[in-house]
């Protein structure tokens, strides 16, 4: 009789211990959208076209669905948040099996210096570089591939940021 009690008790203390780290809603400690965020257009230094939007897009899209800042558009954003794209860079990943010079798979990265301040006080939350990257298959027409990879591209890089900006120790 005290076996199947004590395995009981041994198993609800382990499924207790699994839900120890869990926090439901937002990990900064702030109720979701107390505050208010202004995603600024970035700013492209680099010589491929189209990073801009593509990365703006993906930020709001992924601060939006995190729900811990309220998405303001109107220009007064508790945190403002702006960037500059700093570098886009493609290197081979495999090559075509009968010929080693020929790239069948290219890894894409960009690479963004995101600011975030805080209007009220001027304070700068985050200062840093962020990188994403993702996969291309070149394929007939490399130009078209990383077309549609820059959607993909801009997707992991927001995931990054998002994560900095919600996660941030401020």
């Amino acid at each position: 009789m005290r076996l199947p009690l004590m395995l009981g008790l041994g198993l609800l203390l382990l499924g207790w211990s699994g839900c120890a780290g869990y926090r439901l809603g937002p990990t900064n400690g702030l109720a979701a959208g107390a505050k208010s965020i202004q995603v600024n257009l970035f700013q492209n230094e680099t010589l491929e076209p189209r990073l801009i939007e593509a990365v703006g897009i993906a930020l709001r899209r992924n601060l939006q669905q995190d729900g811990t800042y309220r998405l303001n558009t109107h220009g007064d954003g508790d945190i403002v948040v702006q960037g500059v794209i700093t570098g886009f860079y493609r290197s081979p990943l495999s090559f075509q099996p009968a010929d080693i010079l020929t790239v069948r798979d290219y890894s894409v990265a960009m690479t963004v210096k995101v600011t975030a301040t805080e209007r009220s006080t001027g304070a700068i939350l985050l200062d840093q570089e962020v990188s994403g990257r993702t996969t291309v298959r070149a394929g007939a027409d490399l130009a078209s591939a990383e077309r549609q990879a820059v959607p993909l591209l801009a997707e992991d890089l927001a995931k990054n940021v998002t994560a900095l900006l919600v996660d941030g120790k401020w």
